[in-house]
């Protein structure tokens, strides 16, 4: 797939102990055939004066998904929770009690409580940095 600049993007990240995590971003130049300058939305540079910029190979680029409306999960069905300024794949293992969520991550084989507000989100970065964890359900990720 071919992206253009200002493509707003995620970006997965297939290093240790980040398996199956993703992160916003957005495509500032095409640098080669497969090669893009991506600059991150939630990941600061090591100053912490400015976001990230990096060289990313395609294949490890996707669109970021349109903002979607949630307001509860079924029991295993597959999720993206925020955490730790990045996007990770879990499932849903039980509710507990109306505001939180049991999410098993199968990449690492952790169990971890979520909350979620009760009342209905749209996923974009300034409710990430309000909120904190939003779960967005895989099948809006397609």
């Amino acid at each position: 797939m071919k992206f253009k600049r200002g493509d707003r993007i995620e970006v997965v990240d297939m290093g240790p102990g980040f398996l199956g995590s993703f992160y916003d971003g957005s495509i500032i130049l095409r640098v080669g055939k497969k090669t893009y300058i991506v600059q991150f939305r939630t990941l600061l540079e090591v100053d912490k004066f400015g976001f990230l910029r990096e060289f990313v190979k395609a294949d490890k680029i996707r669109l970021k998904p349109d903002d979607v409306l949630v307001t509860g999960f079924d029991l295993a069905e597959k999720v993206n929770v925020f955490a730790n300024d990045g996007w990770w794949v879990g499932r849903i293992a039980s509710k507990i009690g109306d505001t939180e969520y049991l999410v098993h991550f199968d990449n690492t084989n952790q169990d971890i409580i979520y909350p979620f507000l009760t009342f209905v989100f749209i996923r974009t970065g300034m409710l990430l940095m309000m909120f904190g964890c939003i779960l967005v359900t895989e099948k809006c990720l397609k």
